[in-house]
């Protein structure tokens, strides 16, 4: 059972122990989902750690997003994916029946209200904060955010720079939680991180 806001989103070459071991430790702390975003993989190169982080995930209860690879998530029968908007454009409303959850990456109010006309049962929002994923960036800020809440119907996750000192002040915004990538993939104590983002 999902006891947190959290969402994890995956990023495998910042971990520093073996990928799926990290997982599990993940999930066993029952995040609000687990996003995985290997984007630089082959199809079936991703299929194969799919399933994988599939099982994992059902073990624990935990929802698995897949990330920009529709044609596997159909294939695995999962039932969540997550798209930047421009393959959410190209989807079919046939192929947007596979999925239970669909959610997109949103960075402005319009975005937001695309993703919504196009479906998405969430998005996420950002970045919010500087980030060292995108560095020499500034954060689009805690307005953005609000902004974006106020505009769409959905469910809204922050991304980007979010930590214990600053998520109080996202939740403040109406969003609904919190993405977490390059902390949780480094983090020698993920469940104490975890722990601190708590309510």
């Amino acid at each position: 059972m999902c006891m947190s806001d959290i969402i994890c989103v995956t990023n495998r070459k910042l971990c520093r122990e073996a990928f799926l071991t990290r997982i599990e430790r993940i999930a066993a702390c029952h995040p609000a989902g687990i996003i995985l975003r290997e984007k630089d993989m082959k199809p079936e190169a991703y299929r194969e750690l799919a399933a994988a982080i599939m099982g994992i995930c059902e073990r624990f209860g935990v929802t698995c997003i897949l990330h920009s690879f529709s044609a596997v998530g159909i294939c695995l029968h999962a039932d969540a994916i997550h798209l930047p908007l421009h393959l959410l454009k190209e989807l079919s409303q046939e192929q947007k029946t596979h999925f239970r959850v669909l959610g997109a990456s949103c960075h402005s109010v319009e975005e937001a209200l695309e993703a919504q006309a196009l479906g998405c049962t969430y998005i996420t929002a950002g970045h919010v904060f500087e980030t060292d994923c995108k560095k020499g960036l500034p954060g689009r800020g805690l307005e953005f955010l609000r902004n974006v809440c106020a505009a769409v119907e959905i469910p809204v996750y922050g991304i980007g720079g979010i930590n214990a000192d600053n998520i109080a002040l996202v939740r403040d915004t109406g969003a609904n939680g919190a993405c977490l990538m390059s902390s949780l993939m480094v983090t020698e104590d993920v469940a104490g991180l975890l722990k601190t983002m708590e309510e």
